[in-house]
């Protein structure tokens, strides 16, 4: 019994077969069609970075890295400025140019604050798409 239920299924497999292309040819070869919009496809993320693009914002999160001039940060009158949406940031300050870890510490809005180095930081409130609003 076993032995004919086998030999039908393989005379059944043998039988049935198919086969698959993957070449595709078309006439106007793509002329004239349209592609659909990336950014209706996006979702979380990767669409808050297009729509940011979009609107001229290259850098939608303020992760760019901050070289302050020469003599910024050195007293309290002249910190480095960081620019921030919400009231407090995380700053991470390399100290030393030879200096192989950073040192990374909260820093809330106010007064300026001092890194273990000496150098000052100060937050201030900035939204990166308000000022590009206007152009």
């Amino acid at each position: 019994m076993a032995n004919l239920i086998a030999r039908s299924a393989l005379s059944l497999a043998g039988r049935r077969s198919f086969s698959v292309s993957c070449v595709a040819s078309s006439k106007d070869k793509g002329k004239g069609t349209k592609m659909s919009d990336p950014t209706f496809h996006a979702t979380g993320l990767e669409k808050y970075e297009l729509l940011a693009a979009e609107a001229g914002n290259d850098n939608p999160f303020d992760t760019y890295l901050i070289r302050p001039e020469s003599g910024m940060g050195d007293s309290s009158k002249m910190p480095i400025l960081i620019p921030s949406l919400e009231s407090s940031r995380i700053v991470g300050c390399s100290c030393e140019s030879d200096y192989k870890e950073v040192v990374w510490f909260n820093l809330p809005e106010g007064e300026p604050q001092q890194c273990d180095c000496g150098v000052y930081f100060k937050l201030f409130k900035h939204d990166p798409l308000k000022g590009r609003a206007a152009n």
